[in-house]
């Protein structure tokens, strides 16, 4: 009887909607992107269940709708630089503690469960990675950290961000994408026996833009802030090859489902250069929820037992993730409630219906957005309506000349529950 397979689920940071070479870019050198989407399913309407990095972490780990699951927004810093053990820092469970995540889920299925890279989910009692579900945790509990000395010097005072099952752990000039492939490898093969959920989550192409020599080198023509960011987008891509020749060279690769996606639109913030990536034909971008900051790259492979290099252009989001693994794995969805819908039809079939007729977002109390078929209202700019088959850049807005249209949508962000 063949083992249950393992799950990987890999999250990029700020990567732009259109780049990688198999979505459209020209200027990047992405091959093992690329590889997974030639070894797998490719989506062109996948969105992100949130526009900035936290909530839609908290969508993706739990199926539900990240306001739903206490985020409108991003989590705080990292710890106190004092603080030498996570499991010292007191206060209130956060509202992530109520939820059910992934690694939970698995867990229970008899899996192990391990996080590498970026938490940024909080780290109050019940929400650390340890909290939820994960066995193994290795990262930094903040929104970035300097890849050589991981520190966070963002929002001062500065702060040491490098833990490891909640004990802080300094490893100064270790280069930190290297650290998560050490750390990652490790795991892998701890586990190669077992079944293993792996949640492998980039801090990469978040500022700050710290990519390998050589690949600055390479991109030394391309115009300033391209350049830094294009870097460091392949430092992220050949991590990520590294990655996948861990599984081949153990022999698991083809019992081993690998999920990619980027957790929202590029950054324009002045701490990314002011910009380097790009939304291609999209509006929008970090922070923001029309197109740019809220679809993305996203592939699903599984050799052997899912379809290769296909395209899915049905409506998919990023809640979506835990039904699918749940139903391809064999495990039970938690009992608490989920918005996410498995997307196995669309992955096996080009002609099946999208799970969602609607999706929802939210950001605070007043910034909101609603896709109903190939409509699409945001609350962007006051009322902005736009047909997205037609209009995906949302250049036009038609609330105007469609009252009802607009009316019909605000009744269903209303009734979101």
């Amino acid at each position: 009887m063949m083992q249950r397979p393992n799950v990987i689920v890999i999250y990029a940071d700020d990567q732009g909607s259109v780049d990688a070479n198999c979505y459209g870019s020209t200027d990047l050198v992405t091959p093992a992107i690329d590889s997974l989407a030639d070894q797998g399913v490719r989506f062109t309407q996948f969105y992100s269940p949130a526009p900035v990095c936290s909530a839609s972490r908290a969508g993706m780990l739990t199926g539900r709708y990240p306001w739903l699951a206490g985020y409108e927004g991003n989590a705080g810093g990292p710890p106190r630089e004092d603080i030498q053990n996570l499991e010292d820092l007191d206060g209130k469970p956060g509202v992530f503690a109520k939820q059910t995540t992934m690694a939970e889920m698995f867990k229970s299925a008899g899996y192990a469960t391990g996080h590498v890279g970026k938490w940024h989910l909080g780290v109050t009692p019940g929400s650390k990675p340890l909290d939820q579900g994960f066995d193994y945790s290795f990262g930094h509990m903040g929104g970035c950290v300097d890849n050589f000395t991981h520190f966070f010097y963002w929002n001062g005072p500065n702060r040491h961000d490098l833990w490891e099952n909640n004990k802080r752990i300094r490893l100064p000039g270790k280069y930190f994408p290297d650290l998560m492939v050490d750390k990652a490898t490790r795991f892998i093969k701890q586990q190669r026996d077992d079944p293993f959920l792996l949640y492998f989550a980039f801090n990469l192409p978040h500022y700050p833009y710290q990519g390998d020599q050589h690949w600055i080198d390479h991109y030394k023509d391309l115009p300033y802030p391209r350049n830094l960011y294009a870097a460091f987008l392949s430092t992220l891509d050949a991590r990520l090859e590294k990655l996948l020749k861990v599984l081949d060279d153990e022999g698991i690769r083809d019992n081993t489902i690998v999920i990619y996606q980027s957790d929202n639109g590029h950054s324009t913030e002045v701490r990314a250069h002011g910009g380097g990536g790009s939304s291609g034909p999209y509006r929008g971008q970090k922070f923001s929820l029309f197109e740019g900051g809220i679809r993305l790259p996203a592939v699903i492979s599984w050799p052997g037992h899912l379809p290769q290099g296909v395209v899915r252009n049905q409506m998919a989001h990023g809640c979506d993730w835990l039904p699918t693994v749940a139903e391809l794995c064999q495990v039970n969805l938690p009992k608490s409630p989920i918005n996410g819908k498995s997307l196995l039809p669309i992955i096996r079939s080009a002609d099946a219906p999208s799970p969602h007729e609607t999706l929802h977002w939210q950001m605070g109390k007043n910034r909101w957005a609603v896709r109903n078929g190939n409509w699409k209202l945001t609350s962007e700019n006051g009322l902005f309506l736009a047909n997205i088959q037609d209009d995906p850049g949302e250049k036009i807005n038609l609330s105007q000349k469609n009252p009802e249209i607009v009316n019909k949508l605000k009744t269903m962000r209303e009734a979101i529950k």
